[in-house]
Order: structure tokens, then sequence, then C-alpha cells
């Protein structure tokens, strides 16, 4: 815990806080969008468990796989072909705002569903999945930025 010696030391200390808030909060809004899109990365290609409000995702058909083998894709991964899609996958931070999602036509079948195909959401299971991991890194650096120690890398005493 951090002492002051006056109520001068506290208010300065509190100047320094506001003066580096807008850094901090822009650092924590860059490593969440960064931790989602790396988590809807690696969700592409193996099946996902229900996750919230969104669905298990559903075993591809028999005739689905028998087209990717045919086509010389992956089997038993879905929505793996070329990649193009997962790597299509793209944040953007704007202050303390963050989108990441794709440009992909295909990726909003998928996060929907079709009339033919059943949703295989991906975007929003990986920021409920990331929620533990930045809740724990969040705390940690608000910890550390309020205690005047380094918040980019926090480590907890």
């Amino acid at each position: 815990m951090k002492n002051f010696r006056s109520l001068g030391d506290f208010a300065n200390h509190l100047t320094a806080l506001a003066a580096e808030s807008t850094a901090v909060t822009g650092h924590m809004t860059e490593t969440g969008a960064e931790v989602i899109q790396k988590i809807a990365k690696s969700e592409i290609g193996h099946y996902q468990p229900a996750v919230g409000p969104f669905a298990k995702w559903e075993e591809l058909t028999a005739e689905t796989e028998f087209e990717k083998i045919r086509q010389g894709y992956p089997v038993d991964a879905p929505l793996l072909r070329t990649g193009e899609m997962r790597d299509s996958i793209e944040r953007t931070v704007a202050g303390n705002e963050a989108a990441v999602g794709s440009n992909e036509d295909k990726m909003v079948w998928h996060e929907l569903g079709t009339l033919r195909v059943p949703p295989r959401a991906v975007l929003g299971p990986a920021a409920i999945r990331a929620g533990e991991d930045l809740k724990a890194r969040f705390s940690r650096t608000v910890a550390a930025w309020l205690a005047g120690r380094s918040w980019r890398l926090p480590r907890l005493k």
C-alpha cells in the first residue's frame, strides 16, 4: 500500500493518476481487443462448446466433409478451409473503444447461421471466453496504476 506524508503528496499522486489515465485505459482497451482477436482466430477449425447465449457448434455433415476431402481441405475442422476467414479477423482500437470482427461475408453467415447452415458463432463466444482472463489482467493493471507502480506488465506483491 502506498503511504503519503501529506495531503499535498496525495493530491500530487492523484494529479499524476489523472494525467496517466488515458494511457492506462487505452492500454487496457488494446489488450482486451488483442486477447479477443487471438481467441476468435484460435476457435476456427475446432468444434466449440456452448458458451453464454451461443450454442455449441454442430458436427459438419458427411456431405460437407466429403466435399472438403474432394477439394483438399482439412477435415473435422469446422469453418477452416484456406484460413482466409480466420485471417480476416482484425481489431481496430480508437481511444477507449475497440472492435474485433471481419469484413468477410462468410463470417456473418457463420455467426448467425443461414437457412441451410446452423450458426457457429466465433466473435461473441471469444469475447465471453476472454472475460475471466481480462478481469484478472485489468484488476492487476488498475491496482498497479493506483499504487503508482508500473501498470503495463503489473505484478502484484
